[in-house]
């Protein structure tokens, strides 16, 4: 429910007298009330930037010290080729590598704007790179090898991939529970738009965002709750409720209003909130990596949406993150493989290794490799268990899998549910057959069901994880899997595909959505 400061100021009408601790014969005007109350938001604006500022410094210090410390008492003691003495200097003496540090978090961004847990990884970790090639940099070229060691610097930018994130978000979820760092925002439009961002906005802390309300035209809809928040309203009496409720964000979701309206409501309600977003009736086009183009004199403007993976370079780099990746975890994964091919066939009698012919990139075949988690028999018992049941059947047309699939033997089940069924395929990535990351490697009796997408799907590598593995896996319907190929092809950077792997980890840990 929107909180209302005073009925009276929602109205547009009255003072503030009651909040200011005054009485009624002590009147405030209204537009002192939000002089003062604009100051006072600013004031605490400035106060979370300062607190996050004293975090981080706090943070770059004890990252630095402990480096040095790494750098004097662990690493001569693992290889001679350390000197154990070293010249470090003072505390003071060494205060210009904090700064860098902080000059890099602050030309980021990461003082102002509002982003998402994984955007501000990836803000962090461009810090953590930028300051160590620049202190390096520095150091080297200024000759400060003696004040500095070198060894601090690497061993610093390396640490702080983990603790400088792990920190300042720890900080950020203390701030907020303290009531710092938090935008109230008010969504206009109840219906699916509106609370699909209502929903979006709410998965993701870092934002910070408190929905207090939605606003709506629709009487039907009005003193009812969506995504559980109060739903009033009058979408034209907004700039009442931002007055009187201390909105700072605004998000306008009505893809039905026409567009004369649209540039009405933003026009009036821009410079009245702190940020205001639009939601355009468009979905599942390119988003990550657009670049907005305007036109002065025409007032208009134009989405650039490159495709990322067809340019040689992405390819090229997608194709030597991928090598690097396996190749890194290569003594890892080759004795889980050893053991999983030797429990295979103690269960049930037949190969390991399954293989199946899978549709690659440009349509051209290939054997994709899992282990197997089937009995030999499982197709033959499939299309008895479809003849004689319908509702299994119905299942199965729609998400093209069966909960307690009759065909799986017992440690399939739990490679299946671990995703363990899948590791085989590493192969097929260094083959170049597949990628980390990309769309499902389909099975050429899915051509028609996704046929009127097949030049985009089929457009790059199939990928052992996606998106439709790391968001709801196997609860996803069969056009919904599809739809996330899609955006993934559609959005592809490298940051994603990590971000991807990342997902993938948990999703794995916590078993999520598998069947």
């Amino acid at each position: 429910m929107i909180y209302k400061e005073n009925q009276s100021d929602v109205e547009g009408e009255g003072t503030y007298s009651s909040l200011l601790g005054g009485s009624l014969r002590t009147k405030k005007p209204l537009v002192e009330y939000r002089t003062m109350r604009h100051k006072i938001d600013r004031l605490k604006s400035y106060l979370e930037m300062l607190i996050l500022l004293v975090v981080d410094l706090f943070s770059i210090i004890m990252l630095y010290w402990l480096s040095v410390l790494i750098r004097t008492d662990v690493l001569p003691h693992i290889y001679q080729g350390f000197p154990q003495e070293f010249p470090f200097k003072s505390f003071l003496a060494t205060a210009w590598v904090y700064a860098v540090w902080i000059f890099f978090i602050w030309y980021e961004g990461l003082y102002t704007g509002m982003r998402s847990f994984w955007d501000e990884l990836r803000g962090l970790w461009r810090v953590s790179f930028f300051s160590t090639i620049g202190i390096f940099t520095l150091v080297s070229v200024s000759k400060l090898s003696v004040d500095v060691s070198r060894t601090t610097i690497i061993l610093m930018g390396i640490i702080s991939l983990m603790i400088l994130p792990l920190l300042r978000m720890s900080a950020k979820r203390i701030l907020r529970a303290l009531g710092f760092l938090g935008r109230r925002v008010l969504i206009l439009g109840a219906g699916q738009t509106g609370q699909l961002i209502a929903s979006a906005l709410r998965r993701d802390w870092n934002y910070g965002f408190e929905i207090v309300g939605f606003l709506d035209d629709d009487p039907n809809k009005a003193g009812k709750k969506v995504e559980g928040i109060k739903v009033h309203r009058g979408i034209d009496r907004a700039s009442s409720y931002l007055r009187g409720c201390r909105i700072t964000d605004v998000v306008v979701a009505m893809p039905g209003a026409s567009k004369e309206r649209i540039q009405g409501i933003i026009n009036s309600l821009q410079y009245q909130v702190q940020r205001l977003f639009y939601i355009p009736d468009v979905f599942g086009i390119a988003v990550l990596g657009t670049s907005l183009h305007h036109f002065f004199t025409e007032q208009a403007f134009a989405l650039e949406m490159k495709n990322n993976l067809a340019m040689p370079m992405n390819i090229i780099i997608k194709r030597s993150f991928d090598f690097f990746v396996i190749v890194l975890m290569l003594p890892l994964i080759v004795p889980v493989i050893l053991v999983v091919s030797i429990l295979i066939r103690l269960v049930s009698p037949g190969p390991a290794i399954f293989r199946q012919e899978r549709i690659g990139k440009h349509g051209k075949p290939f054997l994709c490799y899992k282990f197997r988690t089937m009995f030999e028999d499982s197709e033959q018992r499939l299309y008895k268990l479809l003849e004689l049941d319908p509702e299994v059947r119905r299942k199965w047309n729609e998400y093209w899998k069966l909960e307690d699939d009759p065909r799986v033997t017992k440690i399939g089940k739990f490679l299946r549910s671990s995703s363990l069924d899948e590791l085989p395929q590493i192969f097929n990535v260094l083959k170049g057959e597949m990628s980390l990351v990309g769309p499902r490697p389909y099975l050429d009796r899915e051509k028609e069901a996704f046929e009127e997408y097949r030049g985009i799907i089929l457009s790059v590598l199939p990928g052992i994880t996606g998106l439709w593995q790391t968001f709801g896996r196997s609860n996803k319907t069969y056009k919904e899997r599809i739809a996330l190929d899609l955006w993934y092809v559609r959005n592809w950077n490298l940051w994603l595909d990590i971000v991807i792997l990342f997902k993938t980890i948990r999703v794995i840990f916590k078993q999520e959505g598998a069947l």
